[in-house]
C-alpha cells in the first residue's frame, strides 16, 4: 500500500493544527457522547456540492449519505446490499432524525448521465447505469418536453429527481410512519454551485424558490 498523496497528508497537517487543536474539548465530547444529529442529509457524491460547508455545519451536527445524484431507491426488502437504505435506516430508527433533506445541485453528472441514456437502452452490467435507471421515466419526460433547452432539461431533472426522492422516502414505511406523527419532516433544495443560491422546494407544489440571503452589517 502507498502512501497518502502529499495533497492529503498537508491537508491533515492543516487540519490539526488548525482546527482540531482549537476544538478537542468539543471532539472529545463526540467521542465520549456520541453523535446526535437532528438533521439526515442526502447529497450527491460530486466534490463541488459539500453539505457540511453549504449549511456551516460543525461536526456531529448533521448526518450525511451521499450516493450518485442524490437518489433514494424506493423501499426494496430483499436482503441484498442496500447501503442507501441502511444509511435511511440507521439516521431514523437509531439516531432518531427529525429532519431529512435532501439536497440537489446544478451540472450534476449523474442527471446528465439520466437524460443521455433515454437514447439508448441501459447497461445491465453498468453500476452507474442501473443506478441512474431509477430516473430513466421522469427524463424521458423531461426529454419529450421541446420547450425545454438542454440546460433547462438539465435543471428540471435535477429539481425532479429531489422530488423523486422524496416521494420514494415515504415508501420506508418507518419513515412514512413518523412523518404521519410529526416527528419527522422531509425536505428537498437544490443549490446552484455558480451562483451559491439555494433554493427549496415548496411541499404543496414542488416548485423550487430561491432561498433569500440576509442582509449582514459589515
Amino acid at each position: 500500500m502507498t502512501c497518502l498523496p502529499e495533497k492529503l497528508l498537508s491537508g491533515y497537517q492543516s487540519f490539526i493544527k488548525n482546527h482540531f487543536l482549537y476544538k478537542t474539548a468539543h471532539y472529545q465530547q463526540l467521542a465520549d457522547e456520541g453523535q446526535k444529529p437532528e438533521v439526515l442529509i442526502i447529497a450527491c457524491c460530486d466534490s463541488r456540492a459539500i453539505p457540511e460547508m453549504i449549511f456551516n455545519a460543525k461536526p456531529g451536527e448533521i448526518f450525511v449519505l451521499r450516493n450518485v445524484a442524490n437518489l433514494v431507491p424506493p423501499f426494496s426488502p430483499d436482503r441484498q446490499y442496500h447501503a442507501t437504505s441502511a444509511a435511511l435506516e440507521y439516521a431514523v430508527q437509531l439516531l432518531e432524525v427529525k429532519h431529512i433533506v435532501v439536497l440537489g445541485h446544478a451540472h450534476c453528472g449523474g442527471v446528465s448521465t439520466a437524460l443521455k441514456e433515454t437514447c439508448k437502452s441501459l447497461i445491465s452490467d453498468d453500476f452507474i447505469g442501473q443506478w441512474m435507471s431509477l430516473l430513466v421515466p421522469a427524463a424521458k419526460t423531461v426529454v419529450d418536453n421541446k420547450a425545454l433547452t438542454v440546460q433547462e432539461q438539465q435543471t428540471t431533472l435535477e429539481q425532479l429527481s429531489i422530488c423523486h426522492s422524496l416521494k420514494n422516502l415515504e415508501s420506508f414505511p418507518w419513515i412514512k410512519a413518523r412523518k404521519d406523527q410529526g416527528i419527522l419532516s422531509l425536505h428537498g433544495v437544490w443549490f446552484d454551485i455558480s451562483s451559491g443560491e439555494l433554493w427549496s422546494m415548496k411541499q404543496e407544489t414542488g416548485h423550487f424558490m430561491r432561498v433569500e440571503i440576509r442582509n449582514f452589517a459589515v
